[in-house]
């Protein structure tokens, strides 16, 4: 076992303590804008869902069966598989090593796109799928073509998730919240256009998110490119991203594995309650209700997000230990979540073995 070692030393109980609150205010700093920036990103969906809804119960139902399916096998496995940016990026963001940051980003969106192929294959046979689940016909036919309309949101989506956590593991959080807020404002203009004005109907509510998409990448694209937050971590593209990325695959899918289990637990709910009686009420009814709650969990997820471990594996112990308990202390919600992360980022990547010993024995 390794030997347990005294966190707070004689002496040093009133410089920790200054330490605990200036970890938590920069905490609280970052946290406010993921906050805003969870809330912002996650109302494009709830959204879509609601021009969906005046158009009619059975159009309401399919549109919250493939958003269901497409979450369960696309959006919820590429959010994970770019969650692994979380721990090479904040890894060498505190090492120093900053260009490292834009070689994994783009290594992220070639093993992302890789794994979009199969998705579109699977949203574009979504009516077969839902039909072999025992899924009302004509629901799942309304929700094939739904998810047939999702595909092109795949193209900006990729690189946008990439890019934010790009972004995130360097502080800036700011600029993704202005640059969602603006999105968010755009998309119901965009879901009017093209919902009621381009009388596409449903499949408009489902193009309209590949249009914010494209809206929010265009946004952060001209801020890393004109702003000079970057600079050091930006240098364009490189040859350097098509190596290692069987390396960045094994590390990914692991990660997404916890980002799904998660995700899949809701998303499965609204699949099986269009095998109950009235398929069309129950399904929209749980739809919305999920969509909604979900607003709720991007606070304690904010709140969570582990961005500073990168940095504070390379100062002091006792800062990095207190660091951690102010931030696994941040939100009851995500404890488990930020477990995950500590573990990722102390046992697969630690590189200050002290740190690695006092976060096992603290964690157990």
């Amino acid at each position: 076992s390794v030997d347990e070692q005294p966190l707070l030393v004689a002496g040093s109980v009133e410089r920790d303590e200054n330490v605990a609150a200036s970890e938590a205010k920069r905490l609280l700093r970052l946290a406010g804008p993921l906050v805003a920036s969870g809330l912002l990103q996650c109302a494009l969906q709830l959204v879509s869902v609601m021009f969906v809804g005046h158009l009619g119960e059975l159009h309401l139902a399919g549109a919250s069966l493939a958003t269901s399916l497409a979450n369960v096998t696309g959006f919820s496995l590429l959010a994970g598989m770019a969650s692994a940016l979380d721990t090479l990026c904040g890894q060498a963001f505190g090492a120093r090593q900053y260009h490292l940051l834009g070689v994994y980003k783009q290594r992220a969106m070639l093993v992302l796109a890789l794994a979009c192929v199969p998705i579109a294959l699977v949203w574009t046979n979504t009516t077969r799928i839902l039909l072999f689940l025992g899924q009302d016909p004509a629901i799942a036919a309304e929700a094939g073509a739904y998810a047939r309309w999702l595909i092109p949101s795949l193209v900006p989506y990729v690189p946008l998730t990439c890019h934010i956590r790009f972004l995130q593991t360097q502080s800036i959080v700011v600029p993704v919240m202005a640059s969602s807020a603006v999105t968010s404002l755009s998309h119901v203009l965009v879901c009017w256009a093209l919902v009621h004005k381009a009388g596409m109907g449903s499949k408009g509510a489902a193009l309209a998110r590949a249009v914010s998409y494209c809206t929010n990448l265009s946004i952060l694209s001209m801020y890393t490119r004109l702003s000079g937050a970057c600079k050091r971590t930006w240098k364009g593209f490189s040859m350097e991203a098509f190596k290692e990325l069987r390396q960045f695959a094994e590390l990914a899918f692991p990660s997404a594995m916890m980002v799904c289990l998660e995700w899949w637990s809701f998303e499965l709910l609204v699949l099986l309650s269009g095998l109950l009686p009235n398929p069309k009420l129950e399904t929209s009814v749980l739809s919305i209700c999920f969509n909604t709650g979900a607003l709720m969990f991007m606070v304690p997820s904010g709140l969570c997000t582990a961005i500073r471990l990168g940095d504070l594996c390379h100062n002091d112990s006792a800062t990095q230990i207190l660091g951690l308990r102010v931030q696994q202390r941040g939100g009851s919600r995500g404890i488990h979540r930020q477990d995950d992360t500590c573990s990722r980022h102390v046992f697969l990547h630690g590189r200050n073995p002290y740190f690695s010993c006092r976060c096992a024995n603290w964690m157990r």
